[in-house]
């Protein structure tokens, strides 16, 4: 990355692999390159050199679109703000995904999803209607409903209050095992980290603890190297090493 200071390196020398079903959670300080390393891994933002490798597929190998294709089906997200349609009700917020990938079950689907996150009654209410809580529980929803592969969390209670926060935790973690899905969560919150089975810790975009050194690679000199692929047989593994600038 540049700006009017020149080239500015964000993050570099990092390599790690998360299996099937793990849970991990980015930690740091402010400015220390979780959120840029969350995008990255999903394949938002690219990387100067380096890969990510989602199920064997390295996502910066494909174009744009398909990496836009490839993402829709392999990889949902849960962002602090929510990011519902507010022209949408809470089940077309859910089926949206399900309607981009032309299925034809997207309205059963999506309203067994809400069910399962407590909000059979609330299928018909727009956003600015819902409390951050319920908001929150449909944006899960709408996360898990196409049953990812991986799922990627930005401070996902951060707006939330204390309670609110720990319901949403839990269910988060809850669908998590149920779904077979690898989690993926920013967190400045150590409680929620601890409960994750990792913690890949950042400090000024280096990787200094919960990475994986038997991937990693040598030291560089600025470079970002993701990779979410298969780390053995029926495996997703996630594997960022190198630098990003």
């Amino acid at each position: 990355m540049s700006d009017s200071t020149g080239r500015l390196t964000i993050l570099h020398e990092i390599g790690f692999t998360l299996s099937e079903r793990q849970s991990a959670a980015i930690v740091g300080a402010s400015g220390s390159g979780k959120s840029t390393l969350l995008s990255i891994i999903a394949g938002l933002d690219t990387p100067t050199r380096g890969t990510v490798k989602l199920a064997g597929t390295d996502l910066f190998a494909l174009d744009e679109d398909a990496r836009a294709e490839w993402r829709a089906r392999k990889i949902g997200f849960v962002f602090q703000s929510f990011q519902l349609l507010a022209n949408l009700t809470a089940l077309e917020n859910v089926m949206l995904p399900l309607e981009l990938q032309g299925r034809a079950d997207a309205r059963e689907r999506a309203t067994e999803m809400l069910r399962h996150v407590g909000l059979s009654e609330r299928l018909g209410h727009y956003p600015r209607v819902l409390s951050g809580g319920e908001q929150q529980r449909v944006a899960l929803a709408r996360a898990f409903v196409v049953r990812p592969a991986v799922l990627l969390a930005d401070e996902p209670t951060g707006s939330l209050d204390f309670a609110t926060g720990e319901t949403v935790m839990q269910l988060m973690f809850d669908l998590n095992r149920e779904a077979g899905t690898t989690l993926v969560l920013v967190t400045h919150d150590r409680a929620i980290a601890a409960r994750c089975e990792r913690q890949l810790r950042l400090e000024a975009g280096r990787l200094v603890g919960g990475g994986d050194p038997a991937t990693a690679p040598p030291p560089a000199a600025g470079a970002l190297v993701p990779d979410l692929e298969p780390a053995a047989a029926a495996a997703t593994g996630l594997t960022p090493a190198g630098d990003c600038a």
